[in-house]
């Protein structure tokens, strides 16, 4: 099978489309033929090398990924209530790749392109544990630094469906795009802080996007308890958390599902790539200005 992969830490150059032996599902592990993987930040942070949290660089040679969407062709020991040729969705290993086991899956539900589907299981994992972390409550007012990539797509919609107040920050190109989901939206740059205090009092603020803001956050809010960050690692130096351990991710395919069928949930497809191109899809997602996700298309994957 064809897989992404890389020896060398360093630029989106440094991936590469290699040959290896497909994986085997272990006990509880299910495996797919891949037909689209999701891009996230996190895929990036790894291939440079960077240190996550308590996690140290990955071990080279290493492949990427960790959503995908695709048709089950082999199942683990113990595992029940999914057969080969069911389609689903789910979290797992290198799953920039034609074959990959996951360790979490849902059903795909009706009308879900391959595409669409691979966009939101790190991304809801990561919506659903920020909003825990950070602590807002219905009626109070959450503001987003970064709010139109797919975590802030997320974390606006399930807002929006808890009762909680957002205002949301981004370009001015996705300022209707925050709107269409239920945000109160206003760019970044220069007094910017001033434009989020005339929308409204702070309750609690989340940092998306690593624009080094923090510090602005902390005075928004008034405390850095209330401020979480999943993209400046240099957070916990000023007292914020910096969130990037992984949640329940069988939980939050659950509330995906059941957030999809009440149609209160639309992540968009911002661009998807041929696995071949997973370098430019790298290189896209660190320039930022990203509407929703990005994905890769493997075998028969679907664009959505």
């Amino acid at each position: 099978m064809r897989k992404v992969s890389f020896a060398a830490y360093g630029g989106p150059e440094v991936l590469r489309l290699t040959e290896a032996e497909e994986p085997r599902p272990g006990p509880g592990r299910i495996r797919i033929a891949v037909r689209a993987a999701g891009v996230n930040p996190v895929d990036w942070r790894i291939r440079e090398g960077q240190k996550l949290g308590a996690h140290p660089p990955a071990p080279l040679p290493a492949g990427l990924g960790l959503d995908a969407a695709g048709v089950v062709d082999e199942v683990g020991e113990g595992v029940e209530g999914v057969r080969p040729g069911d389609r689903v969705f789910g979290e797992g290993h290198e799953t920039y790749a034609e074959s990959a086991v996951l360790s979490a899956w849902a059903p795909m539900p009706e009308g879900l392109s391959f595409a669409e589907a691979a966009g939101y299981p790190s991304v809801m994992e990561t919506a659903l544990r920020v909003l825990g972390e950070v602590g807002v409550r219905p009626g109070q007012r959450l503001l987003v630094s970064g709010a139109a990539g797919g975590v802030g797509s997320a974390v606006l919609q399930v807002a929006r469906a808890r009762g909680i107040a957002v205002t949301g920050t981004a370009g001015p190109a996705n300022q209707e795009y925050l709107r269409s989901l239920g945000a109160d939206a206003t760019t970044y740059g220069p007094g910017w802080t001033g434009r989020v205090r005339r929308i409204g009092p702070v309750d609690a603020a989340l940092d998306l996007a690593g624009a080094g803001v923090v510090r602005e956050l902390v005075g928004l809010t008034g405390e850095a308890g209330r401020v979480v960050s999943i993209a400046d690692l240099t957070a916990p130096e000023q007292g914020v958390r910096f969130s990037g351990t992984a949640g329940d991710v069988w939980a939050a395919l659950e509330a995906t599902v059941a957030l999809l069928h009440r149609g209160e949930l639309r992540i968009p497809v911002t661009r998807a790539y041929p696995l071949a191109e997973a370098a430019q899809a790298h290189a896209d997602s660190q320039a930022g200005h990203t509407r929703g996700r990005r994905v890769l298309l493997v075998g028969e994957g679907s664009p959505g």
